[in-house]
């Protein structure tokens, strides 16, 4: 399959990298591109969906990946997976004998390892341009259920429409369950059971980089695990702290120990982010060296340095984020910046998931959290028009009309975008320009 069709399959199914921020996948297939690499790296700690759907779809998930590398010309096509996912592992190798250009890239079981510009560099040993993309040095990286989601619009004609997602923590039964898109959170949730402590509260996304939800939100395509916690949990209450606070404990607190600076993955890798001298300068206001600020810009929000680094317990990161974002609204970019040599440091300076994992008293919801694609049925879905960077895809439907599972229902806008896709059967209650809510009508068939 050439790469014009593929990237049209892609962009009409709706698929978006399944895995971060939901960039439209079509938009990755390019001739630079003489490696890519797929992403098994499940990043965050308590996650395992990535790594459950390779070992049951081996062959179909390889195959596809296989093809993406055919359609862009890659001469290398390498799976990241972190050593310690045997049974993967052992999936794996049973399946890419039959394709010599494909290989493993073995990892160790540190975070961040799925950030793609670490896992580049682990598996290639190349080295990202601060700001950069992974294409300027001729690699695309693509996440497992993304690819997943591709073999589904080739093979099956069935664009994205459902999610995967793992409830973990404090739930009876801990699950990995594939839901149709636009359910609720509540719901989700209540598919691992009863909720095991009072009050609790959905984290949603990993405990490094999620944020604290509501049930009544709705799964969207990047939705990749429900954390139920106690609200007196120390993620929850680090995620609910001001900013405001956090600066003048800063003041107050800050030794410039530079524990953060010597941990932080993109500063190992030579990029100019310097986390203690952030901290000193928003602190005493001293703008002496703009740069310090500017360089917020390369901070990749890993979130490593205020939930494991500081033993102050302050938060660089949401400090940076907050500079960052003011940058941009002032119209600044990133500036063009050469990274320094990658020094042999850096290999001791890599954090364990399992001191991690302790760190954040999460050892406790390190259990299986098995996969179970059972048919999800539900009555309403809330199908948001925006689950991807770039443009909103735009409706095409009314309130009143019927649809069914699968029917495009809003097309791709102008510029990078894709389609959305009803998940289920029902009549379109209500159309907005920011989502589309769907109902199931009573005694009709059907998802």
């Amino acid at each position: 399959m050439d790469m014009k069709e593929l990237s049209r399959i892609m962009q009409q199914g709706g698929v978006v990298g399944a895995g971060g921020a939901g960039f439209p996948t079509y938009a990755k297939l390019n001739e630079n591109a003489d490696t890519i690499i797929l992403n098994c790296a499940e990043c965050e700690p308590l996650l395992r969906l990535h790594r459950q759907l390779l070992e049951k779809y081996a062959q179909e998930i390889v195959d596809t990946f296989h093809l993406i590398g055919e359609a862009v010309g890659a001469k290398e096509v390498i799976i990241g997976i972190k050593k310690a996912y045997t049974k993967t592992i052992d999936a794996l190798n049973a399946v890419i004998g039959t394709y010599p250009e494909v290989r493993l890239g073995l990892l160790d079981e540190v975070y961040p390892a799925g950030d793609e510009v670490v896992l580049i560099y682990e598996v290639t040993k190349k080295v990202v341009r601060p700001g950069g993309l992974p294409i300027e040095c001729g690699v695309a990286v693509f996440n497992v259920e993304t690819v997943y989601n591709v073999y589904r619009a080739m093979n099956q004609n069935v664009p994205v429409v459902d999610k995967l997602v793992s409830v973990v923590a404090e739930v009876e039964h801990p699950v990995t369950v594939r839901v149709p898109i636009g359910t609720s959170i509540e719901e989700t949730v209540s598919l691992a059971g009863a909720a095991t402590t009072k009050n609790p509260v959905y984290f949603i996304g990993g405990p490094m980089m999620g944020f604290i939800g509501s049930g009544s939100q709705p799964v969207t395509k990047t939705t990749n695990a429900v954390l139920v916690l106690p609200e007196d949990h120390l993620i929850v209450q680090k995620k609910r702290k001001k900013t405001s606070i956090d600066l003048k404990r800063a003041a107050a607190c800050c030794c410039q120990c530079s524990m953060c600076t010597d941990l932080c993955p993109r500063n190992r890798l030579g990029h100019p982010i310097q986390p203690h001298l952030f901290m000193r300068a928003a602190t005493c206001k001293d703008v002496q060296e703009p740069d310090i600020f500017v360089n917020t810009f390369f901070c990749s929000s890993c979130g490593l340095c205020e939930m494991y680094s500081c033993m102050q317990g302050l938060a660089p990161r949401s400090l940076m984020a907050e500079y960052k974002a003011g940058l941009r609204s002032h119209g600044l970019k990133p500036p063009q910046v050469v990274p320094k040599l990658v020094g042999e440091e850096r290999e001791y300076r890599k954090v364990p998931m399992e001191r991690l994992m302790a760190r954040l008293d999460l050892t406790k919801y390190d259990k299986e959290a098995p996969l179970d694609e059972s048919p999800v049925l539900v009555s309403k879905v809330k199908i948001m028009l925006s689950q991807h960077i770039g443009a909103p895809a735009s409706a095409t439907v009314k309130a009143g009309d019927q649809v069914n599972a699968g029917q495009m229902i809003a097309e791709p806008a102008k510029g990078l975008s894709v389609g959305i896709h009803a998940s289920i059967d029902g009549n379109v209650s209500e159309v907005t320009d920011k989502y589309i809510i769907i109902e199931k009508q009573e005694g009709r068939a059907g998802k």
